[in-house]
């Protein structure tokens, strides 16, 4: 639950000031219109294009543009198994020039790889700077996105060639060679202090989201037109431009769908980020190891997350940092804040100040494969350590706690038992740490090196965790005065809870149906948990959905709740995505949102606006005659 932004919100403020020792931008402006530009699009449509158009939707914008003399569209197409207009060839990769409102073919059958790989992106780049030299570059890479851990893209005719990580990415770049003015993701996710730190060796700017991007994408006809008036248009009045016709694009046509889009200075971020993160890490490494584990695992859960439901584990770095409430923390923020030039976001997003970072939480059998990646882009070492012990402990708490995230133990009656000591906990400790990762779901022999980096001796680690575990048996129901159910703790023990929900489950006869997820919930006057429910629960045109509540923000005077439904949308599995609000009480669709399953990718796929039926789906647009 948010009620508003816990530190001055940073949105709608367009600073155009430098920081004292940022190196000189790689783009230098001619001014006066004298500038010339080549735009780079990379289009891998994959199944955002195959399913719903969403590609071929940000073509029509493109070719609505007026985009001048002074700007070169190029726009690079493939990755799709099948484009929704009569141009776009799904069978081999192609580059295409979009102007005077007209597609223009200028490489038909550049073959049929992968837009995963590397050497494909380094490739076009080069093509492009060959063929279409200009004062200034931008690159804009559209796809899916999966932030600091998965990266970049899926090409959904080579699943299997995986996304192209932020190594993979920094390879494409250092071998095109190319300095550019601003590197944007129309995609997911990818506004990370991570993917920041590896562009700035490549661009003077970073455009990009935190949260999952609504279907519409940026919409391109506003700003290119402008660019195209003026092609001396300083970056950060252009990214504003975008930035601003993306939020109020999808409020029009996305209205409740989280919305996030930031401008960072690169020049500025890669001046005063390595210190400040540096002496972030440190501290909270110290905190660690000074047993004050539970101060950084509150700030981490309080802090803003983003795509929950994936499990990425990415958070706003500026709230975690001021969340953390050390002076590192506020220096970091503070660095952080100066580099972000211009920042929105939607009416029912809070605490998302322009860049997310890495920090596990929800999924710990990431850690390696982010660590690994982190080692690779040459992010700060401090912080590598300090979230592999982080993670060290938080798993180790959680094999002395021999909890479950299964609900049948409660559904059986069997939750509980007697407390362990500190010989049990030991003895668990040593299972875990010799190997026995079969509790854990996830992790195994290939994914938990990180549990060798600990901040606590084997000693200091079975006893803090023994003087910190919390009680499973004290989670029982009792009877209460009036015959209701009751759990009670004390107070440390409540001190000890990050979060609360509800889990319905209804049994049919032939065993139990999860209902989802919900943040409702009654405690007595004495502070007991009540245990009961009205028999109501959430239904969608009258059939009742297993409904998982993702968000609430209430500022006193508005509200907007967001939750997830599991359904298959035209055979394929998504989930919808509904909001509630002051407005609309009893909640509507604002979108539905796909769903991959056993490792088909790990990135996150845009949130489409419109349910389209596959009538309309089917629907192949024109996009003028090609020459």
């Amino acid at each position: 639950m948010s009620y508003g932004w816990d530190n001055p919100a940073n949105t709608g403020r367009l600073d155009t000031s430098v920081a004292k020792g940022a190196r000189e931008k790689y783009t230098k402006l001619l001014g006066n219109g004298r500038d010339t530009a080549t735009i780079m699009v990379y289009m891998c449509g994959t199944d955002l294009e195959s399913r719903n158009g969403m590609g071929t939707a940000d073509l029509k914008e493109m070719l609505a543009a007026g985009v001048g003399d002074g700007l070169n569209l190029l726009v690079y197409t493939g990755g799709c198994k099948g484009w929704k207009n009569n141009l776009v060839s799904s069978g081999s990769n192609q580059i295409w020039q979009v102007r005077d409102g007209k597609m223009i073919c200028l490489q038909d059958d550049l073959g049929s790889r992968s837009m995963t790989e590397p050497d494909v992106l380094s490739g076009y780049i080069k093509w492009c700077v060959k063929n279409y030299p200009a004062s200034r570059y931008e690159l804009i890479l559209w796809d899916h996105g999966g932030g600091s851990v998965s990266g970049y893209g899926y090409d959904e005719k080579f699943a299997s060639s995986g996304s192209m990580s932020l190594s993979g990415l920094d390879e494409a770049l250092k071998d095109a060679g190319v300095k550019f003015d601003f590197i944007g993701f129309d995609a997911c996710l990818m506004a990370t202090a991570e993917t920041a730190l590896t562009l700035a060796r490549y661009a003077d700017y970073l455009i990009a989201s935190e949260e999952t991007e609504p279907g519409v994408g940026w919409y391109y006809t506003g700003w290119l037109t402008a660019f195209g008036k003026n092609p001396s248009l300083p970056t950060v009045e252009l990214g504003r431009q975008i930035v601003d016709s993306f939020v109020d694009t999808c409020a029009d046509q996305c209205r409740g769908q989280l919305t996030t889009l930031s401008v960072v200075d690169l020049a500025e971020l890669e001046a005063v980020l390595p210190g400040a993160l540096a002496d972030f890490s440190q501290s909270t490494a110290k905190l660690l190891r000074d047993k004050e584990y539970q101060t950084v695992s509150n700030a981490r859960s309080g802090a803003r997350e983003f795509a929950q439901s994936s499990r990425i584990d990415q958070v706003d770095l500026v709230h975690l940092a001021k969340k953390l409430g050390t002076k590192e923390g506020d220096a970091l923020a503070q660095a952080l804040l100066g580099a972000m030039k211009y920042n929105r976001t939607s009416a029912n997003m809070t605490n998302a100040y322009g860049l997310s970072i890495y920090f596990p939480y929800r999924k710990s059998s990431g850690v390696d494969k982010a660590a690994s990646t982190f080692g690779e882009i040459g992010l700060d070492k401090g912080y590598i350590q300090c979230i592999r012990q982080f993670a060290s402990l938080e798993v180790s708490g959680q094999a002395a706690s021999s909890g479950t995230a299964s609900p049948l133990p409660s559904l059986l009656g069997s939750l509980g038992g007697s407390g362990a000591g500190a010989d049990q906990i030991s003895a668990l400790l040593g299972e875990l740490l010799g190997g026995s990762f079969g509790r854990f779901q996830g992790l195994d022999g290939e994914n938990t090196g990180f549990l060798s980096d600990r901040a606590l001796g084997d000693d200091e680690l079975v006893q803090y965790v023994t003087d910190h575990r919390f009680p499973a048996e004290a989670l029982l129901w009792q009877e209460g005065a009036d015959g209701t159910p009751v759990i009670r703790l004390n107070e440390e023990q409540w001190g000890l809870v990050q979060e609360l929900e509800l889990n319905l489950f209804y049994d049919d006869g032939a065993g139990w149906i999860d209902l989802g997820l919900d943040n409702v919930f009654q405690f007595d006057g004495e502070g007991g948990l009540l245990g009961v429910n009205d028999g109501a629960w959430l239904a969608v045109n009258g059939q009742p959905v297993a409904y998982y509540h993702n968000a609430t923000v209430d500022n006193g005077e508005s509200y907007t709740i967001t939750g997830r439904v599991p359904v298959l949308h035209n055979g394929a599995r998504a989930e919808l995505i509904l909001t509630f609000d002051n407005e609309h009480p009893g909640g509507y669709v604002a979108g539905v949102q796909s769903v991959y399953l056993d490792g088909e990718t790990d990135t996150v796929a845009k949130s489409l606006f419109k349910i389209w039926r596959n009538a309309r789906q089917a629907q192949i647009f024109s996009l003028g005659k090609a020459i």
